[in-house]
């Protein structure tokens, strides 16, 4: 007798939002990424995970909607996220991180790059605390990407176009 296939569901996690998730048969996926950034998470021996949708780096300048809304923010939604997974037995010497999106044109002035502005926050971040980005896909003038995480391999696709790879 052989087993029946594994039936994985898709999680939508919206902007300015971050999902986790236990369940080795769902698969979180984010879409619109232009200037935003997907922040995904994955412990592999205990098979959790979860992905951000970040919009903005620094919710430094206005504290009321860091508050309200932290998963708008880079700085304020990894720390977000990070906790969640830990909550669900994440260990963060086992943490695989990926990131995608961030795009920019590099022909605009520097204050409107934000897809940039993301990207250096997200890394500065991570390694202030230690943390080891496993792989990333960012960049690009006006690209829009989709990441899906699955639960149970930490398998991070971005689609973007017709292209598709595995980071």
């Amino acid at each position: 007798m052989t087993a029946a296939p594994l039936v994985v569901r898709e999680r939508v996690v919206g902007m300015a939002a971050f999902g986790v998730s236990a369940d080795p048969n769902e698969r979180l996926v984010t879409h619109a990424l232009g200037a935003s950034i997907a922040v995904t998470v994955h412990d592999p021996v205990q098979r959790v995970g979860g992905v951000l949708h970040a919009m903005l780096p620094s919710g430094e300048l206005d504290p009321e909607q860091r508050r309200e809304h932290p998963a708008r923010f880079v700085d304020a939604g990894i720390p977000l996220l990070v906790r969640a997974i830990y909550e669900l037995g994440g260990v963060k010497s086992r943490l695989v991180v990926k990131v995608a999106g961030g795009a920019w044109d590099e022909d605009e002035p520097e204050d409107d790059q934000v897809g940039k502005r993301n990207v250096v926050a997200c890394r500065e971040l991570l390694q202030r605390n230690g943390v080891t980005l496993g792989a990333e896909d960012v960049g690009g003038a006006r690209v829009t990407r989709t990441v899906m995480l699955d639960i149970a391999s930490g398998d991070v696709t971005v689609r973007s176009g017709t292209r598709q790879s595995l980071l």
